[in-house]
């Protein structure tokens, strides 16, 4: 049987600003763009007691908040502390599956101290984490990714939470399904419609209820209800694509204002890639429309996208087919291999709104 931990840093841009800032201590504030079309990209806790959440917009934020402060993101610092966060994880493991610059999942059934508790290694490494960067970090400890991810967030912040084998599957059967990992509120809305609210509710389907009302997710949700999660850690991720986009100030729909835009993620984008020195074929570019629909066209080359020029251009074909109206508010491009499905949110995104400051 695995064990497995997964640490998951508390509120980490924004704790980040807090550290290093002492007038921000104690009081709500957000990492992001407070301008008309800026998004918060993490709260503090302080924060979130007013409502505000990572993702929303920030005239949203600042309705519910009304004192919130708001802190452009310093990515180059959140990436070096993330540096030192996943040395210190990889003093007791070489299998590290990082999620983001905050979270990543440790599997430490043999680790490099010969430690046996797990739930002793995430102290430890809950411990150094403040030692060393002076920020607190919540864990948690199972035999299965799915459960330490959940458990992860029991008791935020500064939490550590282990589900033993024995109590596995009661603990599932307590939790609201928004709990699950993977569903979202479109998924959540449909599951409560037709009267699966938590987990006990979940384990009375069968599979081929699951499958016929959600698809492949099914056979997943399946598993899941009944503590089931056979997935490895995976220390080497295999990228599948590298993208920028941003959004607009103001919506647009003039061809030539949009190719200068593009051209720029284009360029942050094509740094990105020869940086990964990432190889593939598939050139797409990404439009979000001013009410907010999101279409995606593609270009695909008999071999790999060797430069800049061919990148660009590809992009710049694409877009002009595309429809203007209703006016553009973001735009991206990014390379994808051929094989894969563009995944926008694990993408390198180096212009997104709450980074221009503009």
């Amino acid at each position: 049987m695995r064990k497995i931990i997964h640490i998951d840093m508390d509120a980490f841009y924004a704790s980040i600003e807090q550290r290093d800032n002492k007038e921000y201590r104690g009081k709500p504030l957000a990492v992001g763009y407070s301008g008309p079309r800026g998004v918060v990209a993490a709260a503090s806790y302080e924060a979130r007691r007013y409502g505000v959440r990572s993702a929303m917009a920030s005239k949203t934020a600042l309705r519910k908040c009304p004192q919130l402060i708001f802190v452009p993101a310093r990515f180059d610092v959140y990436k070096s502390v993330s540096r030192q966060i996943m040395g210190i994880f990889h003093e007791y493991t070489d299998l590290v599956e990082p999620l983001s610059l905050d979270e990543a999942f440790l599997d430490v059934t043999e680790n490099h101290k010969n430690i046996p508790s797990a739930t002793q290694i995430a102290q430890e490494i809950k411990q150094k984490i403040l030692k060393a960067t002076r920020l607190t970090a919540s864990a948690g400890v199972s035999f299965n990714k799915f459960l330490a991810k959940i458990a992860s967030d029991q008791n935020k912040p500064d939490g550590l939470f282990v589900v033993k084998p024995k109590n596995a599957e009661q603990f599932v059967e307590t939790l609201a399904i928004e709990q699950f990992f993977g569903v979202g509120k479109v998924t959540a809305k449909r599951m409560h419609q037709l009267g699966i609210k938590n987990g006990w509710d979940l384990k009375q389907c069968s599979e081929n209820e699951l499958v016929g009302a959600f698809g492949k997710a099914g056979h997943i949700y399946y598993q899941n209800a009944r503590a089931v999660d056979d997935r490895p850690v995976e220390s080497q991720r295999i990228r599948k694509s590298i993208s920028s986009e941003t959004t607009f100030e103001h919506d647009i729909d003039n061809v030539e204002e949009l190719a200068v835009i593009l051209d720029e993620v284009a360029r942050d984008a094509f740094h990105d890639i020869e940086k990964k020195k990432f190889k593939a074929r598939t050139v797409t570019l990404k439009i979000k429309y001013a009410n907010f629909k999101t279409i995606t066209r593609s270009k695909t080359f008999p071999a790999s996208v060797a430069d800049y020029e061919s990148f660009y251009q590809a992009g710049f074909e694409l877009l002009q087919n595309v429809d203007l109206s209703p006016k553009v508010r973001l735009i991206g491009l990014g390379l994808k291999n051929n094989e894969d499905e563009m995944g926008w949110g694990e993408a390198i995104q180096l212009r997104i709104n709450f980074e221009d400051q503009s």
